[in-house]
């Protein structure tokens, strides 16, 4: 079970690095076209369509990510004064009854809108480019089935905290600059 929670998870984080590039091409076009538009007085009629795509793809793929690095908001005033397994308990119980049916209905919908803008070869009514947009649109489903596979590996880590009375370490990825600072601080106290 270990296993599979981390290949699942791995997944996730590699394809939230993967695409965390998006922010790159998000900020060079933003620059470019900034420049364009005021210092050489000449704006474009494809950049705005990009960014809108490139901060979609970001968002969609994102989700994922940081599920499988716990990083989403969570108000948990009351929940972690809590024992593990009744931590576990609650989030079982919520990703069966919200987080499963959204997802589903994610990537049900989301197919269908994938589907139809392929079929229609769907361009972007935002600018005179005429963009093409169902390649991005694929990203909605996807971003559901993704969403679903690190769902699964979610209930599986509740399940095996139910059991245990123990959190499965995360695999990590980055850290907060906040939290990597205070453990400096700390090792240097130390000394």
């Amino acid at each position: 079970m270990k296993a599979l929670i981390y290949a699942i998870e791995s997944t996730s984080i590699w394809i939230g690095r993967a695409f965390g590039w998006c922010i790159l091409i998000l900020t060079f076009s933003v620059s470019y076209e900034v420049f364009v538009r005021y210092v050489l007085n000449a704006p474009t009629v494809w950049v705005f369509d990009m960014m809108v795509q490139m901060y979609g793809a970001l968002f969609l793929m994102a989700g994922p990510y940081a599920l499988a690095q716990d990083s989403h908001v969570r108000g948990d005033v009351l929940y972690r004064l809590m024992p593990v397994r009744w931590q576990a308990r609650i989030d079982f119980t919520l990703y069966l009854l919200f987080f499963f049916p959204g997802m589903l209905a994610l990537f049900w919908f989301g197919w269908e809108i994938a589907a139809d803008s392929w079929r229609y070869q769907e361009v972007s009514w935002n600018s005179p480019a005429r963009i093409q947009i169902y390649f991005f649109k694929t990203l909605i489903p996807l971003a559901g089935a993704l969403l679903i596979l690190q769902g699964i590996a979610e209930i599986l880590r509740c399940w095996r905290a139910m059991r245990s009375a123990a959190w499965l370490p995360r695999l990590e990825d980055v850290r907060e600059t906040g939290e990597a600072l205070a453990e400096d601080a700390a090792a240097a106290s130390r000394r």
